[in-house]
């Protein structure tokens, strides 16, 4: 008789917690010479870490460059939602008359749907706008410590809205991460860079993030599970949603009077920051799929420390002991996080029935 709610309670913990189901691990994969498999992983990881920090300096020059002079980041987040919107339906469409070539699910607008996938993409719009609003008013360095809160806010939620418990060594990795944002955060201010406003959509992004792996995990049946269908529907309903955004904040009338609006380049520049927000989506996927949920989060918290040197070098900037100390802390905090985590499922997984006394009692 509780099946159901049992089973949204297991899938509601599975997107705040950061696990994957375990019986999707289950499934049987095909046995790979060992050189192979680990050239397709090298590979794999490789594409991700270019495609997600190239969409991050891009999105920099589009939101924040002296040259373009270009205050509108609504728009740059609408037209990038605009442009996976038509990547989508150009696959879809491709699909259909190549059904040998390629695999993507057939896109079809029905307005059931995108009214049922309409929360999640109040969250996604929320989520995507504050990262970009972050991104415009921090420095690419900073960006990572900004919204480097997720976690915290997983752990948070878990407890709000399933009163689950977490135990003290992931609570001790949590104040690890908040320990290194304030520290990040007192750095900026000493530097004189640090923007209370970049700050803020930092950790609105965070909240955002958490409260999409929620969402997504809520909306999947709605779109029979496929992730390409919700992307689809997601970027169909911001669009729409974008448009009165676009209108009430006068960023229309700033796009009219920008001197490139006819540039080649411009707009080559938007497009390619379309695609590479297109493709993050695919590549992460293609990351998890070959090594792990798990693998994937230390993956990108690696990534996360590169793009901070990348970021460091490349505007020339010079950062005192303690602001590098910050970002180790976050970053350091993030990856104990994800360890702990899998070492507990590790143990679920060999101990699937404990006992209730045996719950930790350590609650947020």
């Amino acid at each position: 008789m509780n099946r159901a709610p049992l089973k949204r309670s297991r899938i509601l913990h599975m997107a705040l917690m950061g696990a994957s189901d375990p019986l999707g691990e289950a499934e049987a994969i095909k046995e790979k010479p060992f050189l192979l498999r680990a050239l397709q992983i090298t590979l794999v990881v490789s594409l991700y870490w270019v495609t997600s920090i190239s969409m991050v300096f891009l999105n920099k020059y589009l939101l924040d460059s002296p040259s373009l002079q270009l205050d509108t980041p609504i728009f740059v987040t609408f037209y990038q939602c605009l442009v996976t919107t038509l990547l989508c339906k150009s696959l879809s469409t491709l699909a259909a008359f190549c059904p040998g070539a390629m695999d993507f699910p057939t896109l079809r607008l029905d307005l059931r749907v995108a009214r049922s996938v309409l929360p999640l993409s109040v969250v996604f719009i929320g989520m995507i706008t504050f990262n970009n609003l972050c991104l415009k008013y921090v420095g690419v360095a900073f960006y990572n410590v900004g919204r480097s809160l997720t976690t915290v806010f997983n752990v948070l939620l878990s407890y709000l809205l399933l009163k689950q418990t977490t135990s003290f060594y992931a609570l001790l990795t949590c104040g690890i991460i908040i320990g290194g944002f304030w520290l990040g955060v007192d750095q900026e201010g000493a530097e004189g860079t640090l923007s209370w406003t970049g700050t803020l959509f930092g950790v609105l992004a965070s909240l955002c993030v958490s409260l999409n792996a929620i969402y997504t995990k809520k909306v999947l049946p709605a779109v029979d599970g496929s992730i390409w269908r919700l992307t689809f529907y997601n970027n169909v309903n911001a669009c729409v949603l974008f448009l009165p955004l676009l209108l009430l904040l006068g960023e229309l009338q700033t796009l009219l009077n920008f001197s490139q609006l006819g540039s080649a380049h411009f707009w080559g520049m938007m497009t390619l920051g379309g695609l590479f927000g297109f493709a993050i989506g695919y590549v992460t996927g293609l990351q998890i799929k070959f090594t792990s949920p798990l693998t994937h989060n230390v993956s990108g918290t690696a990534k996360a420390c590169a793009q901070t040197v990348l970021a460091v070098l490349y505007y020339e900037e010079t950062k005192s002991f303690l602001w590098w100390t910050s970002n180790m802390m976050v970053l350091g905090g993030s990856s104990a996080y994800t360890w702990v985590r899998g070492w507990e499922m590790k143990k679920i997984q060999e101990d699937p029935s404990p006992k209730e006394d045996e719950k930790s009692s350590m609650g947020v």
